[in-house]
């Protein structure tokens, strides 16, 4: 499996952007998958930004971004798209694209947000809010 990253940049508080992750070795149609975004700023943790679980067909947002950040899949494409808008200044950090293959039932926000449950991760994209 591997995970390729692309959308990131710098923009002003209030701007949008949109981050792509597109994924090989394995077929949205054909496959159960939770897959989506986490974010690193610096001196801090990973920490879960949003997911998108196919088993289920939910997806699931951090306090943070909560009404700001869409999370969205393309089936013809194999790519996850993170749109985020109303960018702050602590949306600044690095942000990574992980997945995880199999069948999440019944699984917590939460849980589904922990980086340690993700065995696939992305590069990496450097998203930078200024004022």
């Amino acid at each position: 499996v591997q995970l390729v990253e692309s959308g990131g940049g710098s923009v002003q508080v209030g701007g949008s952007l949109t981050l792509s992750c597109t994924a090989s070795g394995f077929t949205f149609d054909d496959a159960n998958y939770a897959m989506g975004w986490f974010r690193q700023a610096p001196g801090k943790e990973r920490e879960g930004v949003s997911i998108f679980n196919s088993g289920e067909s939910r997806r699931y947002y951090s306090d943070s971004v909560k009404g700001r950040f869409t999370i969205s899949s393309d089936d013809a494409t194999n790519t996850i798209y993170l749109q985020m808008d109303s960018l702050k200044l602590e949306d600044t950090a690095v942000y990574y694209c992980a997945a995880f293959l199999g069948l999440h039932i019944g699984v917590g926000r939460q849980a589904m947000l922990q980086p340690g449950r993700y065995r696939h991760w992305g590069q990496g994209t450097q998203v930078t809010v200024s004022s």
